[in-house]
């Protein structure tokens, strides 16, 4: 969801605007894939880089993912949604972290949409925490130590339980992944548009959605036909 600050200084707005109009973008998004029954949305919201911003953004910011959790909590339940939030939420005080576990329970039996939220997160952050959660449990098991596969760090992910991405999307004209989901992408398609996010709509969706259609995804082999 890149974009919301640049959209706001191009409209001389403070950057907590264009964040703002950026969870109303994001409501957009996720109303379109529950429309479309889409089973699977991640949003990365917040990265483990944007603390170096200057510290009162950085209060506005984390203020405003309280404020939506609290707002939105009811509609996802209402609208069978589950949230689940990935991330170092140890790095948040107790009032964020209590409002998270709060509408994870709420809607953990949802399953109109998964919705997960990355915040405070970061694909490399998340393979080296799984490495050394990996490395901790072979200490006390001989076996697995013998016989390590890709399933056993991808399990200790932050994101396990969930498949792996179809379809990346990345907004604001930036080519790049921004550290985000490095193991879950290996295989996926990348769609990059200049669309910055508080602009991005359903119309915007369905452009990626169309062009992802377009693609043969051949996960690195060859049918024998080709």
């Amino acid at each position: 969801m890149d974009g919301n600050g640049r959209w706001a200084q191009r409209r001389k707005k403070p950057r907590i605007f264009g964040h703002r109009k950026g969870v109303e973008a994001a409501r957009r998004v996720v109303d379109a894939c529950a429309r479309r029954s889409i089973p699977y949305l991640t949003l990365y919201a917040f990265s483990r880089e944007n603390w170096d911003r200057p510290q009162e953004e950085v209060r506005l910011l984390t203020d405003l993912l309280f404020n939506t959790l609290d707002s939105e909590a009811q509609m996802l339940h209402e609208n069978g949604i589950r949230l689940r939030v990935i991330g170092d939420l140890t790095a948040f005080g107790a009032r964020i972290c209590t409002k998270i576990q709060s509408i994870e329970s709420l809607t953990a039996q949802n399953s109109n949409l998964n919705l997960t939220v990355a915040v405070n997160y970061s694909g490399r952050w998340d393979i080296t925490r799984a490495a050394s959660q990996l490395i901790n449990d072979c200490r006390t098991d001989s076996k697995l130590f013998e016989n390590i596969t890709e399933e056993s760090l991808r399990s200790r992910l932050s994101t396990c339980g969930m498949p792996e991405p179809d379809l990346f999307i990345r907004t604001g004209g930036e080519l790049r992944l921004s550290n985000f989901l490095l193991w879950e992408l290996a295989y996926c398609e990348l769609f990059f548009t200049d669309i910055l996010w508080p602009e991005f709509n359903e119309a915007c969706l369905e452009e990626a959605l169309v062009a992802y259609s377009t693609r043969q995804r051949r996960f690195g082999g060859l049918s024998a036909s080709q």
